[in-house]
């Protein structure tokens, strides 16, 4: 069976280098090409970020192009309290050595789908700016996207605000164009992301693995694990996991009998009020409009660290 082509849309970010080194190591996709994002911090370090854990795993072959700098209308938010200075504060990543591409990240999407014999996969795992930049100015090429992927959103509410995720919240208006824009769109939001938990035997787990990517990513999990922990919660006794959000838009791509998934018609708030950059899922139907979104709601979580304990695996070989 003919492997699925896909291009990651990422702003490394702790969860986003776990879901970029899935796409290198399944058998089940092609990645051929990276566009980065501003989210999870400043563009310039997330698109060096990008090319670090290319170098780290030996896959400097692959396009990486930056993309847009700052939100469609807003100012940039970054989420550097959570991953550091760096944006991959935790871990030792080698210099990149392959050459930058001189092209926009706009410009490599259309190359590759417009190159592409068919149809690719589009998964965005921060914010969607460059995807509705995309779509706005190659409207011509929808018609080469399988599918978007994306993590972002939620049905129930928000992890920046109460009532929206950080990566739709960043930049609302690129989302709303996205799940407005007529291509088939999968969202991965926090109803099943906090629910894709990895706990710290799950990181010995990794380490144990013993190869250079498994012990870099169990470090980049320690410091992960160390920033997302809730103190209130942690002193009741509750042991919460770190959420690995970014993987499930990829693992989805990879498994999709991983998830619980159901069309729903989805839009998302624009307007300056408390409800601000929150994705709006008509779960019961009542607005009775059309389903543009499949919504992820749950997923087989042992299934989904056998997926991650075999991408590291692979990097052994």
């Amino acid at each position: 069976m003919a492997k699925q082509k896909i291009i990651l849309d990422c702003d490394p970010g702790h969860d986003d280098a776990l879901a970029l080194l899935m796409a290198l190591s399944s058998d089940k996709v092609e990645l051929i090409g990276i566009t980065t994002s501003a989210g999870n911090q400043l563009p310039e370090k997330t698109f060096d970020n990008t090319r670090k854990l290319l170098a780290l795993a030996n896959r400097e072959d692959i396009p990486v192009a930056m993309g847009a700098l700052k939100p469609l209308r807003r100012e940039l938010i970054i989420a550097d309290d959570v991953h550091g200075e760096s944006g991959l504060d935790g871990a030792e990543l080698p210099e990149p050595t392959a050459v930058a591409e001189k092209i926009s990240g706009n410009d490599l999407l259309a190359k590759l789908l417009r190159e592409s014999d068919e149809k690719v996969t589009i998964i965005a795992t921060g914010p969607l700016t460059n995807i509705a930049i995309f779509l706005l100015s190659h409207p011509e090429l929808k018609e080469k996207i399988e599918l978007i992927s994306f993590m972002g959103g939620a049905c129930f509410g928000g992890n920046i605000t109460p009532h929206a995720e950080f990566n739709i919240y960043v930049d609302p208006e690129a989302a709303d164009i996205v799940v407005k824009s007529g291509v088939p769109t999968a969202m991965f939001g926090l109803d099943v992301t906090l629910k894709a938990q990895l706990f710290e035997e799950d990181i010995q787990e990794i380490r144990a693995i013993g190869n250079p990517v498994a012990r870099t990513m169990a470090d980049l999990l320690d410091f992960f694990n160390l920033t997302t922990t809730v103190p209130f919660l942690a002193e009741e006794g509750h042991i919460e996991g770190i959420h690995m959000h970014d993987p499930c838009a990829m693992a989805y791509v990879i498994d999709p009998s991983l998830f619980k998934v159901l069309p729903m018609h989805v839009e998302v708030e624009t307007s300056e009020t408390l409800a601000l950059g929150s994705t709006v899922v008509d779960y019961d139907d009542l607005f009775e409009r059309e389903k543009n979104v499949l919504v992820g709601f749950d997923i087989d979580l042992p299934k989904f660290k056998a997926l991650v304990i075999d991408t590291m695996a692979y990097f052994s070989k």
